[in-house]
């Protein structure tokens, strides 16, 4: 196994546990040389914040626990492509390297939604531009996503 598939095995799991306390499933870890430095799950309903998805809510928590602002030399792994959201604050923050396993047209077939959210229409039109990896583990991410929007709706 390698880097990317160790780290976003951890997301998936995130993903997962999200699902368990009460929230849609989405995980995110964050990485720099080599070692997980922070990780969070989506939180939309157990904090009741519709912003707090894994990825935004772990920038947010992990700049104001460390002060740091500029990730560029950090990796951020997601068990789905981010949102335009999500996108915007890799951006903002300058996250350098950024790996996600389903994308955003896989869970867009789950949901029956024509519309899309790729993280690349955000990242080109940005002045910061981080680097992406997408479809580590695809399959294992979408299980966890097929098991659990059939029966529920997104937000």
């Amino acid at each position: 196994m390698n880097q990317d598939e160790f780290f976003m095995k951890e997301a998936i799991r995130l993903s997962e546990l999200a699902v368990k306390n009460g929230n849609e499933p989405f995980g995110a870890v964050l990485v720099k040389d080599g070692e997980m430095v922070y990780s969070n799950e989506n939180q939309i309903y157990s904090a009741t914040d519709p912003t707090f998805h894994a990825e935004a809510g772990l920038l947010r928590r992990f700049c104001e626990a460390t002060q740091i602002t500029d990730l560029r030399e950090y990796t951020l792994y997601s068990s789905c492509e981010p949102c335009f959201m999500c996108s915007g604050a890799i951006v903002w923050t300058k996250v350098g390297r950024l790996v996600y396993s389903a994308s955003d047209i896989d869970l867009c077939n789950l949901l029956d939604d024509k519309g899309s959210n790729s993280s690349r229409i955000v990242f080109e039109n940005s002045p910061h531009k981080p680097d992406v990896t997408a479809g580590i583990l695809r399959e294992e991410s979408l299980r966890v996503l097929a098991s659990y929007f059939p029966h529920n709706s997104k937000g």
